[in-house]
């Protein structure tokens, strides 16, 4: 008589990671900040996203029964990156497999913790299991050899590379009490999101005001503006038709330019200014830069670019924004000659993707930006 053996489940090879108590550092995923993966609407999507530029694919996929998961359901996302970076800079052993309560994922992401609030969060964390990504980021370089594949409706193996195919959380469940109350989430997160936070380190802190952002737009925009423009002082620019396609919003493009010059107005976003400015051609480009800091509540300057990993402490941002809304300019928009333009990231932003020199590689060769 043969003795199966019971394959253990991915749960059960992993060790829990508690959630460690305070108010943290919020911290954000690189990869997510640059690239499209989250709607930008409240409203149910199931319209694939489908993104391709150079060598980057992305295509993201929803159920009808729950849609695609939001920009912000991916608060739940930053949560996490911001306990895993947490616990390894303190020493501690880090896990997939997470174990929270909804009060305490809530608190962080500045929500409210009524009945109301719980329901919405399982809603958010039902959309992250349920969304799929393929993405070819960080995956083996191009073989010279292969044969690309031609264009279908499946995933492209973009320039060779090869996909990586996985949901933002593997699986959920909730804990109760003794008398059948819930009392806890545990969740799994996916390999290819922890290991960009834990591994590689790709991750930036951002403004907890960043939480405050009403808009799927300007949401999408802060995390853009924060990834790409870091400590350069000559700021950043885009192409409006590009920012269109790099969001991919449903937006027709009228609409979209329109909410980009209105958000250019009302300067929302913490810690950057944002400038239309206008080309003697007529194109329009989207300009940013870092706006002037404050000194935070207790006296310190505000620290802009925190690199993962770094000696420094780095303030929790627990009470009010430490961000200073800039001397008042005449107007947001701007005309100017013909100037070049950001297509994507390269290696002037404001983060190398490989940590080894922490303080001084992103510096090397240009000065600190």
């Amino acid at each position: 008589m043969s003795v199966r053996h019971r394959t253990r489940s991915e749960r059960e090879q992993l060790e829990l990671f508690r959630a460690l108590p305070g108010d943290l550092a919020p911290r954000d995923a690189q990869d997510l900040m640059a690239y499209p993966f989250f709607s930008l609407a409240k409203t149910h999507r199931t319209t694939p996203i489908d993104f391709r530029m150079n060598e980057i694919a992305i295509r993201v996929e929803a159920v009808p029964e729950h849609g695609m998961a939001t920009i912000w359901d991916a608060d739940v996302l930053i949560w996490a990156a911001s306990q895993i970076v947490e616990a390894r800079d303190a020493g501690l052993r880090t896990s997939r497999l997470m174990a929270a309560t909804p009060r305490e994922i809530l608190t962080f992401t500045r929500r409210g913790t009524s009945a109301r609030d719980y329901h919405r969060l399982k809603a958010a964390l039902d959309r992250l299991q349920s969304t799929t990504v393929a993405t070819s980021l960080r995956q083996t370089p191009p073989n010279p050899h292969m044969r690309v594949r031609p264009d279908t409706n499946s995933p492209p193996e973009a320039g060779g590379r090869r996909m990586h195919r996985f949901s933002w959380i593997n699986e959920w469940t909730e804990r109760a009490d003794a008398h059948g109350n819930a009392d806890g989430i545990d969740l799994i997160l996916p390999d290819w999101f922890y290991r960009a936070v834990l591994d590689d380190a790709l991750v930036l802190t951002i403004d907890p005001a960043y939480f405050s952002l009403t808009g799927g737009l300007e949401r999408w925009l802060y995390r853009l503006v924060r990834k790409h423009a870091g400590r350069q002082r000559t700021g950043w620019r885009f192409d409006l038709r590009h920012l269109h396609i790099k969001s991919a919003s449903l937006s027709p493009f009228k609409r979209f330019a329109f909410e980009l010059r209105d958000i250019a107005r009302r300067q929302p976003l913490p810690g950057y200014r944002l400038f239309i400015e206008r080309e003697t051609g007529g194109r329009e480009l989207l300009a940013f830069a870092r706006a002037r800091l404050s000194a935070g509540p207790c006296g310190q300057p505000v620290e802009a670019h925190v690199l993962s990993g770094t000696e420094e402490h780095v303030p929790s941002g627990t009470g009010p924004t430490c961000y200073q809304e800039p001397e008042q300019v005449n107007s947001s928009s701007r005309s100017i000659d013909s100037q070049p333009t950001n297509l994507d990231s390269n290696l002037e932003e404001s983060n190398p993707s490989v940590v080894g020199d922490r303080r001084n590689r992103w510096k090397a060769g240009r000065g600190e930006r």
